[in-house]
């Protein structure tokens, strides 16, 4: 693996993307501590310090963690990519209701360019309206337990932060593309990335302290359950790669077609049915449903309000019972719009293709969603487990939650699907140069005789 670490810089072309691409990340984090004009940022600093110990966990965490920190410092980038993600599940959900959005997907590269598009307009509407809220969020100092985090509040202070918002997160979406087309890797997924590894320094700091003895001689969590922490990340790590990589993969078979003097078809091939369909998805939508009543409860004082965002807090029965049915619910929504049988089924039999022992048409359609629902049910509860465990290590180990949300959660499924993929593309460029990959292939020999 080594090697191929080397091999990548003996490439030029291969080289040249990496580095683009490095380049482009440590841009990224430059402008993530450059801060917005008009704030007071440590008392910012402080509120949110003191709402992650008070609150399980908010919207405004989420972006945080999507943002690299730069939420809590409200930098440029403080909206990071979230109005990107918001704005392409939009879009994903809409190109299933609507017939236009959806003729345009199947006309291939230009349908495609034109949904690009109209996701590029929907994200900076919706940084605009994100970022208008949060203006007149911080201009109101009883939110904030009396501190004044906008020292000069009015229409002018609202106006600047819109544009600086705003612009950050379109020159963010911008670095995304860049990525993209002269890069390796998924550009907008490479970006997200880069922000949450970001905080691992923090969280790798964190934990040596608790290790290391304190005052009284002794350390916070004892040496067995340190161990015991760096097992369960490197079990969790390579649960996360097998579920990841999990596929059911349906045989199809193409019937022969003469056509002249030629045949064609006749081929065996297969379709691969992923176990995880929803990747990170569902675990962002039931969080952001979750957390809703906590942040509103953070911002109005009404008893009411607060009594439920208690009730949904982290550690509590409710919270943990609501979490999974959501996870549970959103793995089947999404795979219901994400997959269609009916249209997959319709395809193979245009081009003569059959499941072997399935008849083609409505039994084929029929035997596809009967394995999908079967599929996604294991992949739902494994995201509902790893979703809850990093609050599990919070509340009941008593780990800081920046810690424990490296052990599991939507942190983890991003980092480690963005980096299978990234390695994926590298080794395709290895390979296509004759170059060994991550992995080396070898054959088996047999005993010498």
């Amino acid at each position: 693996m080594l090697e191929s670490y080397v091999n990548i810089f003996k490439i030029p072309d291969l080289r040249k993307k990496v580095l683009f691409t490095l380049g482009i990340i440590l841009v990224y984090r430059v402008g993530s501590f450059i801060p917005t004009p008009g704030i007071d940022g440590a008392k910012l600093a402080m509120f949110f310090d003191n709402m992650a110990k008070t609150q399980g966990g908010t919207l405004f965490s989420i972006m945080n963690m999507f943002s690299g920190g730069a939420m809590e410092r409200l930098t440029i980038f403080a909206l990071g990519i979230m109005p990107y993600i918001s704005s392409s599940i939009i879009m994903q959900l809409l190109t299933t209701v609507i017939p236009a959005l959806e003729r345009l997907a199947k006309q291939g590269d230009e349908g495609r360019k034109q949904i690009t598009q109209l996701t590029r307009y929907g994200t900076i509407v919706l940084a605009i309206i994100q970022s208008y809220f949060i203006a007149l969020w911080l201009e109101n100092p009883a939110r904030f337990q009396g501190m004044e985090i906008v020292p000069s509040p009015g229409a002018g202070f609202r106006v600047l932060t819109v544009l600086t918002l705003t612009t950050g997160t379109a020159f963010i979406m911008w670095l995304g593309e860049q990525i993209q087309e002269k890069g390796i890797g998924n550009g907008m997924s490479i970006i997200i990335t880069a922000g949450i590894v970001s905080r691992m320094p923090s969280a790798i700091f964190q934990m040596a302290s608790l290790i290391a003895p304190g005052t009284s001689g002794e350390s916070q969590i004892s040496p067995f359950k340190a161990v015991f922490l760096v097992f369960m990340f490197v079990a969790v790590v390579l649960a996360v790669i097998l579920i990841s990589q999990g596929q059911r993969k349906i045989p199809v078979q193409y019937a022969k077609r003469v056509v002249g003097r030629k045949i064609y078809g006749g081929q065996s091939t297969f379709i691969p049915l992923r176990v995880n369909q929803g990747g990170v998805i569902p675990i962002i939508f039931a969080q952001s449903i979750l957390m809703f009543p906590a942040t509103i409860a953070g911002i109005v004082p009404n008893k009411a309000v607060l009594g439920i965002g208690n009730a949904l807090m982290m550690g509590q029965p409710l919270h943990y019972f609501l979490y999974t049915l959501l996870i549970l619910f959103f793995c089947y929504f999404y795979a219901a719009i994400t997959f269609n049988p009916i249209d997959m089924a319709n395809n193979m039999k245009r081009f003569g293709g059959f499941v072997p022992g399935i008849r083609p048409g409505k039994q084929t359609a029929e035997y596809f969603d009967f394995i999908m629902t079967r599929i996604t049910l294991p992949g739902a509860v494994f995201l509902a487990i790893i979703a809850i465990l990093p609050e599990i290590i919070n509340t009941k180990i008593g780990i800081p939650y920046l810690v424990a949300s490296f052990f599991g959660g939507t942190g983890l499924l991003i980092i480690v699907g963005v980096m299978l993929d990234t390695m994926r593309q590298i080794e395709s460029h290895l390979l296509m140069r004759h170059y060994e990959g991550f992995m080396k292939k070898g054959r088996i020999r047999g005993r010498l005789t």
